[in-house]
């Protein structure tokens, strides 16, 4: 695979991504089940009626520029 295809790749993955998340919210809010989603520094637990819960502060995202290479450990 070439350098010019894995970048094709990446550039579709943020709506495949965006699409497939969409869709695994829906599917779980559906039978009535919650989900957790962060916003703007807290983590909050969604229920299907629309009603959120805060559940905790987190850390504001990490920045970074395309092209960094980040190593987890």
């Amino acid at each position: 695979m070439s350098d010019q295809d894995i970048q094709k790749l990446e550039s579709q993955f943020p709506a495949i991504s965006s699409s497939t998340f969409a869709t695994a919210r829906e599917r779980v809010l559906k039978p009535g089940q919650s989900v957790l989603q962060s916003e703007n520094g807290f983590i909050y637990e969604v229920f299907p009626d629309g009603r959120r819960v805060e559940v905790k502060r987190i850390d504001p995202p990490t920045q970074f520029k395309t092209g960094s290479i980040f190593t987890i450990k």
